[in-house]
């Protein structure tokens, strides 16, 4: 149990660094480009142009990760004040900060948050702006000058220590040695804060002073995951050898070496090939004398082309280690393959791995097995969630109501993914849930939908199932699944759990808020709340529309005293995992007594009109009516 919490705890680490420096990516290509075209041993040498260098990787780089902790952390005031923090390790160094606007950023972040906690409440009206302006601004000066005298002399010191061990690395011969590190830190997230915070500001002292630098090649060779999904086109069975080829091409080509992670985590024995696959091309880099006079970034053979130094011997070193590097992981990884027992679920390891990172994948669809066709006679379909409480419902609401409209005789239910029942033919579930419920009905036919409130996939499925349908169920049992239960439903939906014109800094905040009228109205138990925000971080709660619905997980259903609701207007919207959400419907539901509102809910908001119209009511009764005529 202890070793698994500090799993988690380095992934969650690790993903937390990561999230600092993706979203940035794009800074770090314009920097590699500036510098491959025009720094002395460039492409095209310019004196001029090359001014842009230095500052773009001392200054730019630095405060863009540094701004991006804090508002990890704290939004945007924690995004300023984190740069402001960052800038006194900037200025207290001559050598690229990325360590210390890692440190720096989400500390400027954490502190402004703890100081707006503290005065929650506490501030008298109209003196709001003046406080959270000086607020931010003395707290990130202190934290400046204390970067200034006491976090940029250490991370010179560390930064220091690590170019004297690797220089006696590289002068006995062991660079290659460090894979063995680098290629685990991969399937834990890490590589970006060992890349950017380590190695990157490193390198960029070596092309400085000798024009390229071997250490900016050591996690972006893309060499042993090419050679490890190479080993599964050949040897690998059923889904994961019929996806590995297109995975290799966005692996090699595209830079992204997270797609190659689900194959690995298949088979933990191929960490075993991906670092004698980089040790491998570590040594022939060594031994060729490859380097990279820019960051190449995403790890893509195009990108490590681009940042090549611009002669004949450099093309022919990182080429060559390249090479070298798939060749040995292709070798070993295909003994791995052929000698041990396959028992491959590529889903199952894509979904591990989205539990890993900390958020959903953007690669991870592309590994996971295609669906066939609809299946012919659709009798049931059902629509499931982690809790089955609130996002299931509601879409089962609105396909139900198209079903109808098609005059299709087909029982449209909601459920937990652990409850679903056997004999679902069509399951519909979030994208991320949608392995488990695979593991779970195995047979069905399974969608994935990222919008339940508007999802194009409702109508693509009522086409279908226009064209292949035969009645042959009881129409009764099209009917919600709460209508037994409408005896309950008075009163759920009360004037004094509705909010008008709240703000939230984050969404915790606002699930938070949401769990805290419940737990006042004697809806829940107070622990209600901690599983709305473990429910959220599982699957987002947003639904689609500027519309959101924390609820609780299924476990959570016993802290559930009576079904309830509160409606939370947030006219500037609050952002749910890159999502604007305007109205917050938190939700406890039990005994399926809630489902016939949140079924109105859902139709109502399906429609854009409407959700203006309750995002701009200004009064409860208002945004209730609107509600209720639906």
């Amino acid at each position: 149990m202890a070793q698994s919490n500090i799993k988690v705890a380095v992934q969650k680490f690790g993903n937390f660094l990561s999230s600092m420096v993706m979203p940035n990516i794009g800074a770090f290509i314009a920097w590699g480009l500036i510098t491959a075209l025009f720094i002395p041993t460039g492409f095209f040498p310019n004196e001029n142009l090359a001014k842009l260098v230095d500052p773009m990787v001392k200054y730019l780089l630095p405060l863009l990760i540094g701004y991006t902790g804090g508002k990890l952390v704290h939004d945007q005031r924690g995004g300023v004040v984190g740069a402001i923090a960052t800038m006194g390790v900037i200025v207290g160094s001559d050598i690229p900060m990325f360590l210390g606007a890692m440190i720096m950023g989400p500390l400027g972040g954490y502190i402004i948050k703890k100081f707006d906690q503290f005065i929650e409440g506490k501030v008298k009206t109209g003196f709001e702006m003046l406080i959270n302006n000086f607020s931010a601004g003395i707290l990130g000066g202190i934290l400046a000058i204390l970067a200034f005298l006491g976090v940029s002399p250490a991370v010179d010191g560390f930064t220091g220590a690590l170019v004297v061990g690797v220089d006696w690395m590289v002068a006995h011969g062991l660079l290659p040695l460090t894979s063995i590190l680098i290629e685990p830190a991969k399937i834990l997230f890490l590589n970006n804060a060992i890349n950017h915070g380590i190695l990157s500001p490193i390198g960029a002292e070596q092309i400085r002073t000798n024009g390229q630098s071997i250490l900016l090649l050591l996690e972006t060779n893309p060499g042993p995951g090419l050679g490890i999904l190479l080993a599964y086109c050949f040897f690998g069975k059923g889904t994961a050898k019929q996806s590995a080829p297109g995975a290799a091409i966005i692996h090699f080509i595209g830079g992204i070496h997270e797609i190659y992670f689900p194959y690995v985590l298949m088979r933990p024995l191929l960490i075993i090939a991906a670092i004698l696959g980089g040790m491998s091309g570590v040594f022939t880099f060594v031994l060729l004398g490859g380097g990279l006079q820019a960051v190449a970034s995403p790890g893509s053979i195009l990108a490590i082309l681009a940042a090549t130094p611009g002669n004949a011997g450099s093309y022919v070193a990182n080429i060559s280690g390249v090479l070298v590097a798939a060749i040995v992981s292709f070798i070993v990884g295909s003994l791995i393959l052929k000698t041990g027992k396959q028992t491959e679920d590529l889903d199952e390891a894509a979904r591990k791995m989205q539990e890993m990172k900390g958020k959903k994948s953007s690669v991870a669809g592309s590994v996971t097995k295609q669906q066939g066709e609809v299946p012919a006679s659709v009798q049931k379909i059902v629509f499931a969630c982690d809790a089955g409480m609130g996002s299931s419902a509601m879409g089962a609401s609105l396909l139900r109501k198209k079903v109808k409209q098609a005059n299709l005789n087909i029982s449209v239910t909601n459920t937990a993914i652990s409850n679903i029942p056997s004999d679902a033919q069509i399951v519909i579930t979030q994208e991320e849930l949608t392995p488990r419920a695979q593991n779970k009905v195995p047979d069905a036919y399974h969608i994935s939908v990222d919008n339940f409130l508007s999802s194009p996939e409702y109508d693509k499925l009522i086409d279908q199932l226009k064209n292949d349908h035969t009645t042959s169920k009881a129409e009764e049992e099209t009917k919600v699944s709460a209508e037994n239960n409408t005896d309950s439903n008075d009163g759920l939906l009360k004037e004094e759990n509705v909010f008008l014109n709240q703000h939230f800094s984050s969404k915790e905040e606002a699930i938070r808020f949401a769990g805290s009228v419940l737990v006042k109205g004697g809806y829940v138990e107070e622990n209600y709340v901690e599983a709305m925000i473990e429910r959220d971080n599982m699957t987002s709660t947003y639904m689609g529309n500027d519309v959101a619905i924390p609820h609780g997980t299924e476990e959570a259903k016993k802290n559930v005293l009576r079904s309830g609701f509160t409606v939370i207007q947030v006219p500037e919207g609050v952002d749910f995992d890159g999502e604007k959400v305007r109205l917050i419907f938190g939700i406890a539901g039990k005994d399926g007594t809630h489902l016939e509102i949140l079924s109105g809910i859902a139709i109502t908001c399906s429609d854009m009109d409407n959700i203006e119209k309750m995002v701009h009511a200004k009064s409860a009764k208002e945004l209730m009516a609107i509600i209720q005529r639906n």
